[in-house]
């Protein structure tokens, strides 16, 4: 009920403004695999980004920011992503997804794709009063987040969230900037690896979490970008994954630059990497 009106509320706001902004919990009640009541800065939050009725297109994007799941680069890979699109009439939600931590949960692998699921969970219910296509909801990840939502999009046809409304948790695409992929250690950021993992996993949850691995038909089209001088995430994770997709028969398209390391989109202007993430999301028909 507490969530309605938060949206309600935030539904009312776009007529009025050209950049209407609200953050809701991502967790009505209680918050599933969590050992430890939260504090107000540690819950995991949507940060929504509607665009002016005039430009809307009923299209949406959910937001996973970086950060070696050891933080969150919330403003560079987070809000002014969200405020990009929505100029561009999309829909843009930011995720603060709890970051893994054996403190605070029974079992830390799973708590940001728990977060991630209810997350396009929330997104796609409350699509009507958002103004969305539910069928059109995407998800874009940077570094870290791009693992994040590489998870998400390989492993949706298993609810680690309440759902029994049984709403669909896949994306409809997948945008991933210089994202970790893998988990295998020829390939994988170890800070990453770490923070999700611990520091000796089984062989069974690196294999779970190594996205190149979980790739199937089912697996929702999907475009990425990296930079063949990242010296923090190797290029190769971007390459496995797109040969996975081709394999699959995935629509997938991959943008490779000899130079910009880690973290280039950041120092681009905006038309510089968004043009060609809108080229892509035209073709799949995403947008009109």
């Amino acid at each position: 009920m507490k969530i309605k009106i938060l949206i309600s509320m935030l539904f009312l706001m776009v007529g009025y403004t050209a950049e209407a902004q609200q953050v809701l919990p991502l967790y009505p009640d209680s918050i599933p695999n969590a050992t430890v009541k939260l504090t107000k800065d540690e819950q995991p939050t949507l940060e929504a980004y509607l665009p002016i009725k005039e430009k809307a297109n009923g299209t949406a994007v959910i937001i996973f920011p970086g950060g070696a799941y050891a933080f969150l680069a919330y403003a560079e890979e987070g809000t002014v992503i969200a405020k990009a699109f929505a100029e561009k009439g999309i829909a843009a939600f930011v995720v603060k997804y709890r970051l893994p931590k054996n403190e605070t949960m029974r079992d830390k692998s799973f708590g940001p794709l728990m977060d991630a699921q209810q997350a396009i969970k929330t997104v796609r219910s409350e699509a009507v009063e958002w103004n969305l296509d539910p069928k059109k909801i995407g998800v874009i990840g940077y570094s870290a987040g791009g693992h994040l939502a590489s998870t998400l999009g390989t492993h949706f046809s298993k609810s680690y969230v309440p759902n029994t409304e049984n709403i669909s948790l896949r994306p409809d695409f997948m945008i991933l900037a210089y994202p970790v992929i893998s988990m295998d250690d020829q390939l994988t950021h170890v800070g990453s690896k770490i923070s999700l993992l611990g520091m000796e996993p089984s062989k069974e949850k690196v294999e779970l979490f190594s996205n190149e691995l979980q790739v199937t038909k089912e697996t929702p089209p999907t475009y990425l970008t990296h930079c063949g001088d990242d010296g923090l995430v190797d290029v190769n994770n971007s390459i496995v994954f797109y040969q996975a997709l081709q394999k699959n028969k995935v629509d997938a398209e991959l943008h490779l630059f000899p130079k910009g390391n880690h973290g280039f989109t950041q120092r681009l202007p905006v038309s510089e990497w968004m043009e060609p993430m809108l080229g892509f999301l035209r073709r799949e028909g995403m947008l009109k």
